[in-house]
């Protein structure tokens, strides 16, 4: 059922006007993002696009900067590019239809591609800061696996009806569906696929998936993924995953590994082989929370390789590609889609995931200048704290955004999430045969 319009609230939050220009943070993002630009350029020209005004880096100057400064709307932008340098591209005066038809046919393709040329140095800086120790399911996991990614697909918000091109629409007609890989430990996105229906099942994403996904990968998985096919072909290809059971779920226990209170460690075997689905020896761990058993299912068979509690801790972790998501939307705006035309919304993703990229970047260096583990800092914060490092900025009293957001008179931005008080938890168990 497609949503009602008065039911999405980001449609009814009123941005009326862009956010204030910050030279540190444009600094920043021009220093990232345009050697990527021009590394573009011979690929541009492959595409039969000519050298006109609006060309590659001027138009990915002006959508990244209607997403990272919160422009309103592409009239506003044509406002803002007559009047002042946007990132790298300087005034530049054209009419609004040419611009508006320019972001209705830009190749989206260029924005991907500009994304993953940014991933290289957003990878390699990630890298260089070595403050912090990882997780130490992470740390179990890496030992046998090169990478852990986390799959999963959202349905993108309804179609603003604004546009004169969506007058047409019907009322609530939802903008599509995405399905993204991001990495657990960096958080940045690896690939994202986009489909115009907006309710493809996960299902229709596994084909990709299984041709991009390379071997000795760990991949946390949501149940939409259920498939037995799937997971043989996973399997097949020397990649692992973890997913959680499902409740009507069939399977004959094999054999008990570890058993305890609170867990239950057994190999199964699951699948009945009709309809030539195949029958899977995955390992099925039970773990007791509170009142309540959660199961989780992996085809890592050996408890070695990913002890019980490990498998539990890194399917916990699988929500940050939730994080991702609502970030995407409700903080940069993917929920306000500009355009109804399929390359428009295509654009306006790539353009959002480059910020975002950006963004996670600037968060983990503040983690790690309070050496504190990622998952500690509120990346919503961070993005609300350069408002305040602008005005800081202006008046002089700041010079570097880092040291800023992470100054002890600063500590009511927010920055750092607050916890409530809770009951200590005892380290996590890496024996493969909890007692």
């Amino acid at each position: 059922m497609a949503h009602s319009q008065k039911s999405i609230r980001d449609h009814v939050r009123n941005r009326s006007q862009p956010n204030v220009d910050n030279q540190v943070i444009s600094q920043q993002l021009e220093d990232l993002v345009k050697p990527c630009v021009y590394n573009q350029q011979a690929y541009y020209r492959s595409l039969g696009m000519r050298e006109r005004i609006l060309n590659l880096p001027l138009m990915v100057a002006a959508v990244l900067t209607l997403v990272w400064r919160q422009v309103p709307s592409c009239r506003e932008l044509n406002r803002m590019l007559a009047r002042e340098n946007l990132l790298w591209a300087r005034v530049t005066k054209v009419s609004q239809p040419a611009l508006s038809q320019r972001l209705l046919n830009f190749p989206a393709s260029m924005f991907e591609k500009v994304l993953n040329d940014l991933l290289v140095p957003l990878n390699q800086r990630w890298q260089q800061r070595q403050k912090r120790k990882s997780p130490l399911g992470i740390t179990q996991a890496k030992k046998h696996f090169e990478r852990i990614w986390i799959a999963d697909a959202s349905t993108l918000e309804a179609l603003f009806r604004k546009l004169k091109s969506l007058e047409d629409q019907p009322l609530g007609q939802l903008g599509g569906r995405i399905c993204a890989v991001v990495a657990l430990q960096t958080r940045y996105p690896v690939k994202t696929w986009f489909n115009e229906h907006p309710y493809t099942h996960e299902s229709n994403f596994q084909p990709q998936l299984l041709e991009f996904v390379p071997a000795q990968t760990l991949l946390l998985l949501d149940r939409g993924f259920w498939n037995y096919g799937f997971f043989d072909q996973l399997i097949m290809s020397k990649s692992n995953f973890v997913t959680r059971l499902k409740a009507n779920a069939k399977y004959k226990s094999i054999s008990i590994l570890s058993q305890s209170q609170h867990h239950c460690d057994q190999l199964v075997c699951l699948g009945t082989g009709y309809q030539g689905n195949p029958i899977l020896s995955l390992r099925l761990v039970e773990i007791k929370n509170g009142n309540c058993w959660y199961r989780y299912l992996t085809s890592v068979l050996d408890p070695n390789v990913l002890p019980p509690y490990v498998v539990a801790d890194l399917y916990c972790r699988r929500w940050r590609i939730e994080e991702s998501f609502l970030l995407l939307k409700r903080l940069l705006g993917l929920s306000y889609l500009w355009t109804g035309s399929i390359n428009g919304i295509k654009l306006q993703l790539w353009a959002t995931w480059l910020f975002y990229a950006v963004l996670i970047d600037l968060s983990d260096e503040v983690a790690d200048e309070l050496t504190l583990p990622m998952n500690s800092i509120s990346v919503e914060m961070v993005f609300r704290g350069i408002y305040h490092f602008t005005q800081a900025l202006n008046r002089g009293t700041a010079t570097d955004i880092i040291a800023y957001l992470t100054a002890p008179e600063n500590r009511d931005l927010g920055i750092v999430k607050s916890t409530r008080p809770k009951r200590a938890r005892p380290p996590l168990d890496l024996s493969p045969s909890p007692s």
